[in-house]
């Protein structure tokens, strides 16, 4: 019996033991496999391990979706973790190829997938408030968010954890320096259910602009002045 004859449960099967990669090639063998490998009941779980993976076309994204993760455990990373306005044009340049990848995912992710229930970040330093708040007001059935060194997730990520996260029970801010221990503070004290981990994340030294002057600092220089 060839495999084209096959029914389609069986056939989904089948394709549930393969990679993301091997789905993909085994989709382009014929039209009665490609549309097994663009079924979205195929794809409940997606585990990415770079942003270039975002780009493949190897998967398919869809209100099955419950469990999305974006790991990146790279040297670049280390560039993408610099201030801005530290960085030098040959960093600027390694950041552009990758910078909006993560974020324009996450977008298509708010308009596809619903129901999706987890959604861990790590090494994602491009990510911002902005789409992680999108993503909350989209998928309204999220109840775990693991982000762990994004640079650029602030107090405002937790902010809009209070307000738009009704079912979320777990929180990881693990390693992102621009969370403050005010802005953990208001999130117990507004969230209590939420089980909420910060590794590090407050006590390490958050992104400053040249010029910036902060309250403490404000505070410092009225004792002196006094």
């Amino acid at each position: 019996m060839h495999i084209t004859q096959l029914n389609r449960e069986c056939l989904l099967h089948i394709f549930s033991f393969l990679d993301k990669n091997s789905r993909k090639s085994l989709g382009q063998t014929c039209r009665q496999l490609l549309r097994v490998f663009q079924d979205p009941l195929l794809w409940p779980l997606l585990y990415f391990q770079s942003p270039a993976e975002l780009t493949k076309g190897n998967f398919v994204l869809g209100p099955v979706l419950r469990y999305l993760s974006i790991s990146w455990h790279s040297s670049r990373v280390k560039v993408c973790n610099i201030e801005d306005w530290m960085k030098s044009t040959f960093q600027r340049d390694i950041c552009s190829t990758h910078e909006h990848i993560v974020n324009d995912f996450l977008l298509q992710v708010c308009n596809r997938c619903p129901n999706l229930l987890s959604l861990t970040l790590s090494g994602c330093g491009h990510v911002t408030d902005d789409y992680i708040t999108l993503l909350l007001k989209s998928c309204s059935y999220l109840r775990t968010l693991q982000l762990e060194n994004c640079v650029q997730i602030t107090d405002q990520t937790l902010e809009a954890v209070s307000l738009y996260a009704d079912c979320l029970q777990t929180l990881h801010v693990d390693f992102c320096r621009n969370i403050t221990q005010a802005g953990l503070q208001r999130i117990r004290k507004k969230c209590p259910s939420i089980t909420l981990k910060a590794e590090r994340s407050a006590n390490m030294i958050p992104d400053k602009k040249p010029g910036t002057i902060w309250a403490s600092e404000r505070a410092l220089k009225k004792l002196l002045w006094h």
